[in-house]
């Protein structure tokens, strides 16, 4: 299973330490967006993950955490994007 962390919330950027509290634990637990009662655990055991795609657009403030991230045998790809959004379009990046 490969782990999208996260397309739409920026982990890295805005949830870095939930993220490897819950890899610590070995599992999170996600909420369906269309129906919010259906909660799902997912496992983030190192046997049941591939790997994980980290998607941000600004990785400081996790990179202390990918020293433990591939510590612990994770392996891992950061999608870092960059873009010429005006601030008032991205007024939290």
């Amino acid at each position: 299973m490969i782990i999208s962390a996260s397309y739409k919330t920026d982990i890295p950027t805005f949830y870095g330490e939930w993220f490897m509290n819950r890899l610590r634990a070995g599992y999170c637990k996600m909420v369906n967006p269309w129906n919010r009662k259906q909660i799902s655990r997912v496992s983030l055991d190192l046997r049941d993950v591939d790997g994980i795609i980290f998607w941000t657009k600004n990785i400081a403030p996790f990179i202390p955490h990918l020293e433990e991230v591939h510590g612990r045998g994770y392996r891992f790809v950061v999608q870092h994007t960059i873009n010429a959004y005006p601030r008032a379009l991205e007024f939290s990046v």
